[in-house]
Protein backbone atom coordinates (compact mmCIF):
# COMPACT_ATOMS: atom_id res chain seq x y z
CA UNK A 1 0.00 0.00 0.00
CA UNK A 2 1.12 3.31 -0.74
CA UNK A 3 0.37 6.88 1.54
CA UNK A 4 1.70 10.03 2.56
CA UNK A 5 3.69 11.19 5.76
CA UNK A 6 1.11 13.00 8.18
CA UNK A 7 3.88 14.16 10.34
CA UNK A 8 6.75 12.19 11.73
CA UNK A 9 8.81 13.09 15.11
CA UNK A 10 12.40 12.44 14.38
CA UNK A 11 13.16 12.92 18.19
CA UNK A 12 10.40 10.59 19.70
CA UNK A 13 11.65 8.12 16.63
CA UNK A 14 7.76 7.82 15.37
CA UNK A 15 4.86 9.28 13.34
CA UNK A 16 1.73 8.76 11.37
CA UNK A 17 0.79 7.76 7.66
CA UNK A 18 -1.79 8.57 5.96
CA UNK A 19 -2.90 5.56 3.38
CA UNK A 20 -4.12 5.94 -0.29
CA UNK A 21 -7.08 3.96 1.80
CA UNK A 22 -8.30 6.79 3.84
CA UNK A 23 -6.76 5.20 7.14
CA UNK A 24 -3.74 6.43 9.18
CA UNK A 25 -1.30 4.49 10.40
CA UNK A 26 1.31 4.45 13.44
CA UNK A 27 4.81 4.61 11.88
CA UNK A 28 7.62 4.12 14.36
CA UNK A 29 11.14 4.04 12.88
CA UNK A 30 11.84 0.49 13.45
CA UNK A 31 9.68 -0.07 10.92
CA UNK A 32 12.22 1.83 8.44
CA UNK A 33 15.25 0.81 6.87
CA UNK A 34 18.19 1.92 8.77
CA UNK A 35 19.38 5.43 7.43
CA UNK A 36 16.04 6.83 6.22
CA UNK A 37 14.28 9.04 8.13
CA UNK A 38 10.78 10.31 7.29
CA UNK A 39 9.31 13.87 7.57
CA UNK A 40 6.23 15.91 6.85
CA UNK A 41 4.62 14.92 2.42
CA UNK A 42 7.02 12.11 2.30
CA UNK A 43 5.48 9.29 -0.22
CA UNK A 44 5.80 6.18 1.32
CA UNK A 45 4.47 2.53 0.49
CA UNK A 46 4.10 0.13 3.21
CA UNK A 47 2.69 -2.67 4.41
CA UNK A 48 -0.53 -2.36 6.95
CA UNK A 49 -0.67 -4.50 9.81
CA UNK A 50 -3.65 -4.75 12.41
CA UNK A 51 -0.74 -4.24 15.73
CA UNK A 52 -2.37 -4.55 19.05
CA UNK A 53 -3.21 -0.25 19.36
CA UNK A 54 -4.78 -0.30 16.19
CA UNK A 55 -3.36 0.08 12.81
CA UNK A 56 0.35 0.39 11.93
CA UNK A 57 3.14 0.32 8.99
CA UNK A 58 5.49 -2.13 8.71
CA UNK A 59 8.22 -2.26 6.04
CA UNK A 60 7.65 1.40 5.27
CA UNK A 61 10.22 2.15 1.95
CA UNK A 62 10.18 5.69 1.30
CA UNK A 63 8.70 6.63 -2.34
CA UNK A 64 9.46 10.55 -3.60
CA UNK A 65 10.70 13.25 -0.52
CA UNK A 66 8.03 16.02 0.50
CA UNK A 67 10.02 18.60 -0.62
CA UNK A 68 10.26 16.87 -4.07
CA UNK A 69 6.62 16.64 -4.67
CA UNK A 70 5.53 20.17 -2.87
CA UNK A 71 7.91 21.95 -5.90
CA UNK A 72 6.63 19.65 -8.69
CA UNK A 73 3.10 19.53 -7.52
CA UNK A 74 2.31 22.76 -6.00
CA UNK A 75 5.15 25.81 -7.52
CA UNK A 76 3.86 25.63 -11.03
CA UNK A 77 0.47 25.64 -11.09
CA UNK A 78 0.13 28.65 -8.02
CA UNK A 79 2.78 30.67 -10.00
CA UNK A 80 0.73 30.32 -13.19
CA UNK A 81 -2.17 31.34 -11.18
CA UNK A 82 -0.68 34.29 -9.77
CA UNK A 83 1.15 35.77 -13.18
CA UNK A 84 -2.65 35.42 -15.01
CA UNK A 85 -4.14 37.13 -11.53
CA UNK A 86 -1.58 39.96 -11.22
CA UNK A 87 -1.63 40.73 -15.00
CA UNK A 88 -5.48 40.69 -15.39
CA UNK A 89 -7.31 42.23 -12.40
CA UNK A 90 -5.44 45.47 -12.43
CA UNK A 91 -6.62 46.05 -16.54
CA UNK A 92 -9.90 44.43 -15.54
CA UNK A 93 -10.43 47.16 -12.22
CA UNK A 94 -8.88 49.66 -13.88
CA UNK A 95 -11.66 49.79 -16.93
CA UNK A 96 -14.42 48.98 -15.00
CA UNK A 97 -13.93 52.20 -13.26
CA UNK A 98 -13.57 54.14 -15.64
CA UNK A 99 -16.58 53.25 -17.71
CA UNK A 100 -19.25 54.10 -15.27
CA UNK A 101 -17.38 57.44 -14.12
CA UNK A 102 -17.03 58.81 -18.04
CA UNK A 103 -20.86 58.04 -19.02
Amino acid sequence: MEGTVKFFNQKKGFGFVHGDDEKDYFVHFTALPQGVFLRDNDRVSFDPVEGDRGLKAENVQLLQKGSDRESTEDEQPEDKEAEEESDEEPEDESEEEEEPESE
